[in-house]
């Protein structure tokens, strides 16, 4: 990616205004963070050739991320707590950083209607007379936490009265060992593993809350459409998107690093609150799908413009 973007950039000729994903892209031009990888060391337990690869991928990520980083001229962030990361990691001076949040699509993470939900969870399966929660991440390593909730979950099905079911979406080299822990935890009625999948907006319909206990998040895409869906989404409080919960839901937030006993707690709190929550959340909800993809993207072009 990095080469095949050097290669445009050397065809344009200076007759455009570059943009380039953090340290895949021409050094010395603009770059946009959505994931810082000096800020997170990766947690691999699958395999000795995929342990090998990500540390050898690691050092030249790190490697492309320093070069790119301290010549651009202009780093746009996708979070406040992204913008300290860069500073603290490679120097780089807040004069050069802005931070420029997320839009929404607010077509296709509109409010969930009755009818859409009822349709969502007769395709998902999910029982009547059941509550769902969604995790929604990849299962390669440990940053998304799946770990966590799978530990506060084997704890919160010991009680008979748990009525929730866990769907989990996404994939990764892990996915086949975790699907086997649930088997063997006496977890596969209750924890269903979908793959990957292009519906979130869909899953997301089906849902009644999102758990999202990440070590590290940049910002929280997920979280993000699941509140502009009107949604619940537990998250931990290193993920930039906290930076736009309001203080009514802060009770969602977990504590970093998280851990399967605060989880656990947070998860039975919200069960008993289960009702109340898509209220709670509405305003929120509104507050971010008022934000466009355009919005931001018009944020981004107008940063460029006065760094040139």
């Amino acid at each position: 990616l990095a080469r095949a973007a050097v290669r445009e950039a050397r065809a344009l000729c200076g007759t455009a205004r570059l943009l380039m994903n953090g340290g895949n892209g021409a050094i010395g031009a603009p770059a946009w963070v959505h994931y810082l990888h000096a800020a997170y060391e990766p947690e691999v337990r699958s395999t000795i050739r995929t342990r090998v690869s990500a540390a050898a991928g690691r050092r030249y990520y790190l490697a492309r991320e320093r070069a790119a980083l301290t010549a651009a001229p202009l780093v746009i962030c996708n979070s406040e707590r992204t913008a300290d990361d860069v500073g603290r990691a490679y120097r780089v001076p807040r004069s050069k950083i802005r931070v420029i949040y997320y839009g929404s699509d607010d077509t296709g993470f509109a409010p969930v209607t009755a009818g859409e939900r009822t349709a969502a969870r007769a395709k998902l399966a999910v029982p009547e007379g059941r509550h769902a929660a969604v995790f929604i991440g990849a299962l390669a390593d440990r940053r998304k936490g799946f770990d966590v909730l799978f530990e506060a979950w084997r704890t919160l099905a010991l009680d008979p009265a748990w009525d929730v079911d866990l769907l989990v979406v996404g994939e990764g080299s892990e996915a086949p060992a975790w699907s086997a822990r649930a088997a063997h935890a006496g977890l596969a009625r209750t924890v269903r593993f979908l793959g990957f999948r292009t519906d979130v907006a869909g899953v997301l319909a089906a849902a009644d809350v999102l758990v999202h206990p990440a070590r590290y998040e940049a910002y929280g895409l997920g979280v993000h459409e699941a509140l502009c869906r009107g949604i619940p989404a537990i998250v931990t409080s290193i993920a930039g998107v906290t930076e736009r919960f309001p203080p009514t839901l802060s009770s969602l937030i977990l504590s970093a690093p998280p851990d399967a006993r605060s989880l656990a707690t947070t998860l039975r709190a919200w069960r008993a609150a289960a009702g109340t929550w898509r209220a709670r959340v509405a305003p929120t909800g509104d507050t971010l799908r008022h934000r466009s993809w355009d919005d931001m993207s018009a944020e981004i072009a107008a940063a460029m413009e006065a760094a040139a």
